[in-house]
């Protein structure tokens, strides 16, 4: 009897269904580090020539003023948003006189919290809240965890497609209902199955001793190289609890299982206090120490691996704007920097995110109980910090299987899955890259934490010198390269509207900052 992955994939298959599936859309947001040429957390502002980091389209900053973040449009073909990417970086490098991008996960060498600036974002009342939450974030959990840099992958799909499903599924509910549910169906089985694209994907086995100074909670190993940590079967230290010194968030029942659920648990955080967080109180303006004294100041707080996420309008709140207009995408938020790429990623893992995700939605998703999620985290923490062990094992509703074993079983829905997917483009590109993330199955050197520590023990070199020495080399690469007369002239106008837009946001100022605060956390 087939399964009802099996009875759904047939049914896509049959007429034109596949071409429904052509039009995915997938943007990507990139987070790099500036650091100085000796390799340390650059000091300088974010420079006025890429623009204003709160009103740049392409071009802004995550936690610390150092930590630039990349973000490209949603298009629908794979080599459009690596092309977005690759001209951001072309750009910046221009502008960044001789300062590099950091191209690891874990971070560069650190001082202690006092030497990481936080992202300033101006007087308007928008950019003065985006500092200040940043303020509670570095008072909450420490400014060292919000150095690390990773990769967001927005992904969705067409609308043509969620007619053609929804036929399928023979359901009756209105269209934005449908595909809100759907969405949170596959990001429920992204949970399940993300220790797959930990173990793929993790490229973070190791970290400067200096980013764990004055803690003994780590849990890892010292390197023969003295200045690094490490677990010698590690792959994602980045997706590990080493940046957390509370558990406010680890008490939180965020629900998966539906729209409603979702927004009500993180708004239900939100509007709860927290006693260490009182202690720290709200401060007194212009320098808040942060937005509210809740278990989250706002949504984005939650450490989620994947988030659903709707445009938002205004100051709208991004649960008000779910709820209001349903799921537009997803972001998968686990992916590590992968510093053997020049941008991080590539076409080929791109692909087989889109096959990772087509997957996870067609495969059944029962809801979560609370043994399913405490059963998740502890699927991915084994994982991140013993990925590459031959004899690990994960649990499955309390039944326990080798890390490979699963992994392999479920090869042939991939394949299945990659193939709608080539028959939507007319090639065989998704089935190929399949195949190549399955390789580091039988040979896990090839998985990019292996080909880390593996540098690091044939080289006899340390992290940071690993790390800085493919920093330089991508330096060198993208200062080479220069933009056409007129991608130039888009990106130096862009950064010069920006500017303005912050202006003309500080002007309309038109009311006090607290009055906006209240506005925005009530609304």
């Amino acid at each position: 009897m087939k399964t009802i992955f099996e009875q759904r994939i047939e049914q896509l298959v049959r007429g034109s269904n596949p071409q429904s599936l052509k039009a995915l859309r997938r943007g990507i947001e990139k987070e790099s580090l500036r650091v100085t040429k000796e390799g340390c957390l650059a000091p300088t502002p974010h420079p006025k020539r890429l623009g204003s980091a709160l009103t740049h389209p392409a071009i802004t900053t995550d936690y610390s003023e150092a930590l630039l973040e990349f973000i490209t449009p949603a298009f629908t073909r794979i080599d459009d948003t690596l092309d977005h990417l690759k001209k951001t970086h072309i750009f910046t490098y221009q502008n960044i006189d001789d300062e590099l991008l950091w191209v690891n996960s874990m971070p560069c060498i650190m001082g202690d919290d006092s030497t990481i600036p936080i992202a300033q974002y101006g007087t308007s009342n928008s950019g003065r809240m985006k500092t200040v939450y940043r303020n509670g974030l570095g008072y909450r959990y420490g400014r060292r965890m919000q150095t690390i840099s990773g990769i967001h992958y927005n992904f969705s799909f067409p609308d043509e497609f969620w007619q053609v499903y929804q036929s399928i599924e023979q359901n009756t509910k209105s269209a934005q209902d449908f595909t809100s549910q759907s969405y949170f169906d596959l990001i429920r089985n992204f949970q399940r199955f993300s220790p797959l694209l930990i173990y793929f994907f993790g490229a973070s086995p190791a970290v400067c001793a200096s980013f764990l100074s004055g803690r003994s909670d780590h849990r890892l190993d010292k390197h023969s190289s003295k200045s690094t940590l490490y677990k010698p079967f590690a792959t994602s230290l980045r997706m590990s609890d080493l940046g957390y010194q509370n558990d406010a968030q680890s008490g939180l029942n965020v629900s998966y299982n539906s729209l409603d659920d979702y927004s009500a648990s993180l708004r239900r955080a939100m509007s709860t206090p927290y006693p260490p967080y009182e202690k720290i109180g709200l401060g007194a303006e212009p320098d808040l120490n942060q937005l509210s004294v809740n278990i989250l100041q706002i949504e984005n707080e939650y450490y989620g691996q994947i988030r659903p996420k709707r445009s938002t309008v205004g100051s709208e709140r991004p649960t008000t704007a779910l709820l209001k207009r349903g799921v537009e995408y997803i972001e998968m938020r686990c992916l590590d920097l992968n510093p053997f790429i020049d941008v991080g990623i590539d076409a080929s893992e791109m692909r087989f995110l889109d096959v990772f995700a087509l997957y996870c939605l067609l495969q059944v998703s029962p809801r979560f109980s609370e043994n399913d999620t405490k059963e998740i985290a502890a699927n991915n923490q084994t994982v991140v910090m013993n990925g590459r062990n031959p004899e690990v094992m994960l649990s499955f509703s309390g039944k326990k299987t080798s890390l490979k074993a699963w992994i392999g079983h479920i090869k042939a829905d991939f394949l299945a899955a990659a193939d709608v997917l080539d028959q939507a483009q007319g090639d065989d590109l998704y089935r190929k890259a399949v195949h190549t993330q399955y390789q580091k199955l039988d040979h896990v050197e090839l998985t990019p934490s292996a080909k880390i520590l593996a540098i690091l023990e044939s080289n006899r070199v340390c992290f940071f010198d690993f790390a800085m020495d493919i920093a330089l080399q991508r330096a060198r690469e993208f200062r080479a390269m220069t933009l056409t007369a007129s991608e130039q002239n888009e990106y130096v106008q862009m950064a010069k509207n920006s500017l303005l837009r912050q202006q003309l946001l500080e002007d309309k100022n038109d009311v006090s900052f607290g009055v906006y605060l209240k506005n925005y956390l009530h609304g």
